[in-house]
């Protein structure tokens, strides 16, 4: 009896995890999908300073990684490590590394792989202004007012002031 168990486990699709070579998470994603593999990229979007304005861009949630469901004897394994974007499948020795359902599940759950921005500059963040009346001024960011302007705190004859500025005009400041 135990037997069948192993057996009926072993044929239970599990969530394994992918290695990707640098930077083709993506498109091992999208090779693995095509070839007819169940596969989990978890990403988020976020704002990022590219050219000195800010754009919104979608980055993995794990850099070089993402998460595979197969079984251990309907699934084919060999295609993988020859996709394009795949450097190899975790393994501990020479056993695949199963991730538990519960994992996989409560990131599919968590918001941070579906649409939606964060913000580039945190509240209370010190921050160089780049251009405009107040450069090379340092301020400190205190909130976003739309998509593309900001309040920050700066000191104007010893006193500080709110004052709105454009988020492309925001250096984050370093140290």
């Amino acid at each position: 009896m135990e037997e069948f168990e192993t057996q009926a486990e072993r044929a239970t699709p599990c969530w394994y995890v992918i290695q990707c070579k640098g930077g083709e998470s993506f498109r091992a994603a999208e090779h693995l999908t095509n070839q007819g593999y169940e596969v989990f990229h978890p990403v988020l979007n976020a704002k990022r300073k590219r050219q000195g304005k800010l754009t919104l861009v979608t980055e993995p949630l794990f850099p070089y990684y993402l998460f595979i469901r197969l079984d251990q004897t309907v699934s084919n394994w060999r295609p993988i490590r020859s996709t394009r974007g795949v450097l190899r499948l975790l393994t501990f020795g020479n056993t695949p590394i199963a991730v538990p359902n519960a994992l996989v599940d409560t990131l599919r759950a968590q918001p941070h792989h579906q649409e939606g921005s964060h913000s580039y500059f945190c509240t209370g963040e010190k921050v160089t202004i780049t251009d405009g009346p107040f450069k090379d001024l340092e301020a400190v960011f205190k909130r976003c007012k739309g998509e593309e302007r900001a309040i920050v705190l700066l000191n104007v004859l010893q006193r500080p002031q709110d004052v709105e500025i454009s988020v492309d005009n925001l250096q984050k400041r370093e140290g």
